[in-house]
């Protein structure tokens, strides 16, 4: 994109920004982005001048309003999987030096959080600023980027594009020479070119499917190699997500603070190996012998496989690909003990997992959490209308095999669904970098009963009680029926 000299207003812009920075990084942040609505206000206003409606339109809805009992987050602009820019409606004005300035302060609050040691929010701060300049180097690099044929890509991409690969939006990477042929419905399987439907005939065999390779998965298919492509672009879109809100399970404050000085990121680990039948009936017969109970599941994750299961149609629910991709990604992104939670602390493998199903797409941004979202007003119920719960006490010294055997199942995870959303937004999401801290314990094996409430610096009761008024806040929201 195009870049021109700092005006006034966009330097009044930094300078104010330079003194919100002295504030609380969330104060920071919410005075950054209420001047930056201002100023797009004003250059939506010259739009409206140009007759320009789309412009002013896209502009104004560039910066959505932010639920405070929620996640707001965007993806970083790709150039493999391009999203819509309000930018690009908006050539005609100059509003790519107010959105400079919104990165670089973007950034400045990146390193201010490490300093008031919040570094849950810095790869959500990253990645907002990546939204705002595409080109950042800084920001680039920190998510893992590398500089190929003048453009920022992934090391994965980059190897695919080295090997004369392209990108296709419906049948996934193809070798340049091959796009034009498939478009035509021909394809090429076995060494040779057949019809389509004679590879799908082929493919029927899960063991002869096709298989998707994206960044971080590799899906195998017997359904079709478009469905295959679709399933990978939305476990790519929960890694990016997941990755952000989690970014202290994978990094410790230290490492992303030298990050965001300009050390390379550790690698991730190889792609999640995903398996997506045609149909149901197949997945079942396929998995029974492995999870008796494989009937009652929409999808199921195992650990000592490092394999996740779906299946497609009508009763495929999202909110099951997110809570076991979920699983696999706290599994599989760093060294973890065998059998996490046997002993105790097993509920938060479950609750995280459960929070994640509340992800939830709008336009040009997805939240998480939320007190009428997922399994939220359930837990609600549960708690207030039903009058049950589980003390944390108690539900952190349960292991995995008593948990999984308790009849009050169904009600446990509920509540254990609404503990999450609790310790992930309580007081503005003060608890969250505590609770990052507790999912890394848990998972290396080191957690003991009560290593929740030593890392949340509060008794047991504190938090029951605080968890109660959190929920209680939330009642005048509309519920739906208990899960």
């Amino acid at each position: 994109m195009p870049r021109f000299r700092l005006a006034l207003p966009v330097l009044l812009l930094v300078l104010s920004t330079c003194a919100s920075l002295r504030a609380d990084v969330d104060q920071a942040r919410s005075a950054l982005y209420t001047s930056y609505r201002g100023k797009l206000e004003e250059v939506a206003k010259r739009c409206d001048i140009q007759n320009l409606p789309e412009a002013a339109a896209a502009i104004r809805a560039w910066v959505p309003e932010r639920d405070p009992e929620q996640l707001t987050l965007f993806l970083p602009p790709s150039t493999m999987f391009p999203a819509a820019d309000a930018a690009s409606s908006a050539k005609q004005v100059k509003w790519q030096d107010l959105r400079d300035a919104q990165a670089d302060a973007l950034m400045a609050l990146a390193k201010q959080a490490i300093a008031e040691h919040r570094p849950s929010l810095v790869m959500e701060l990253v990645v907002e600023a990546l939204r705002e300049n595409p080109d950042h180097e800084r920001a680039r690099k920190m998510l893992g980027y590398v500089k190929y044929q003048d453009a920022w890509r992934t090391p994965f991409e980059a190897r695919q594009l080295r090997a004369g690969k392209v990108w296709t939006e419906k049948f996934g990477w193809l070798p340049k020479a091959h796009v034009e042929r498939y478009e035509r419905g021909e394809r090429n399987a076995l060494g040779r070119w057949m019809t389509a439907d004679e590879e799908a005939n082929l493919r029927i065999d899960m063991q002869r499917g096709w298989r998707i390779e994206t960044d971080h998965y590799v899906v195998t298919t017997n359904h079709s190699l478009e469905e295959g492509v679709s399933l990978a672009r939305r476990l790519e879109l929960l890694h990016s997500l997941w990755r952000q809100v989690f970014a202290t399970y994978l990094a410790t404050e230290q490492e992303l603070a030298k990050q965001l000085d300009g050390k390379a990121p550790r690698p991730l680990p190889r792609q999640h190996d995903v398996y997506y039948f045609r149909t149901r009936d197949e997945y079942v017969t396929a998995l029974r012998s492995a999870q008796p109970q494989i009937d009652i599941t929409l999808g199921i994750y195992f650990d000592t496989t490092r394999k996740a299961y779906f299946f497609a149609g009508e009763e495929q629910d999202p909110g099951t690909l997110f809570h076991e991709g979920a699983h696999q990604l706290f599994q599989e992104t760093r060294n973890v003990a065998p059998q996490v939670g046997a002993k105790d602390n097993f509920w938060i493998v479950e609750a995280i997992a459960c929070y994640m199903e509340s992800l939830a797409a709008h336009d040009g941004y997805y939240t998480l959490g939320g007190a009428n979202a997922g399994r939220v007003p359930a837990a609600r119920h549960r708690l207030l209308t039903d009058q049950f719960y589980v003390p944390l006490a108690e539900l952190t010294a349960t292991s995995r095999q008593d948990l999984q055997r308790d009849p009050r199942i169904a009600m446990i995870y509920s509540q254990s669904a609404g503990l999450a959303d609790f310790f992930m937004h309580a007081g503005g999401g003060a608890k969250r970098d505590a609770l990052n801290r507790y999912l890394a314990t848990v998972y290396a094996g080191r957690a003991k009963p009560q290593s929740l409430a030593e890392l949340m610096g509060e008794s047991f009761d504190q938090l029951d009680a605080q968890y109660r008024a959190f929920m209680s806040e939330g009642a005048g929201e509309p519920t739906t029926a208990a899960r």
